[in-house]
């Protein structure tokens, strides 16, 4: 099955398949960058797109963002291993540490925790939200060549009440990425 557009979200609570428009291709990754990783590369063997879509949840990092943001950069903000890398960086590895989508205007840092305190590391690096799979599409579409777009949902402000907050809002962002599902396309 060959598909120009292929959509990766982590859960079907965060996004039904039945109200996406005709022509995208819905794969759910489950949550985390190896589960994200998989499907992504599962998704382009299958559908060869030329588009690689993404929504989900996102923590914030600051107050002010809420809403539906477009997200342009994305780094990795759980990789550890100083002293033989800084933070976010993969010791001994030639693929970049960053990757950037031509759309979006927010930064995101991808990790395999869910966020529930102040990182004062987080606003070093100018990060705006903080989600669990788009590092591992965005590497893996860079790897294949193909463009992708993210969009990340707000539902918490990566604290203390943030799961608590999530499962409130989990699927509060699905109309509005319908929305701007019409001006990508």
């Amino acid at each position: 099955m060959q598909t120009n557009v292929i959509l990766i979200t982590a859960l079907t609570n965060e996004l039904d398949a039945h109200r996406l428009p005709p022509g995208i291709q819905v794969f759910y990754s489950g949550v985390g960058k190896i589960n994200a990783a998989m499907t992504t590369m599962r998704a382009i063997h299958t559908c060869q797109p030329r588009l690689i879509l993404n929504f989900g949840t996102a923590g914030s990092v600051h107050p002010q963002h809420t809403g539906l943001l477009g997200i342009r950069r994305v780094i990795q903000r759980d990789m550890l291993t100083e002293p033989l890398a800084p933070r976010g960086k993969v010791p001994f590895c030639p693929r970049p540490h960053e990757y950037l989508s031509e759309q979006g205007t927010y930064s995101c840092g991808s990790g395999d925790s869910f966020v529930t305190a102040h990182d004062p590391w987080l606003v070093e690096q100018q990060i705006d939200v903080v989600d669990m799979e788009l590092f591992a599409i965005a590497a893996v579409a860079h790897e294949h060549g193909i463009p992708w777009i993210s969009y990340k949902y707000v539902s918490d402000h990566a604290n203390e009440a943030s799961g608590k907050d999530w499962v409130e809002k989990v699927n509060h962002g699905e109309s509005l990425y319908l929305e701007q599902l019409k001006t990508i396309l």
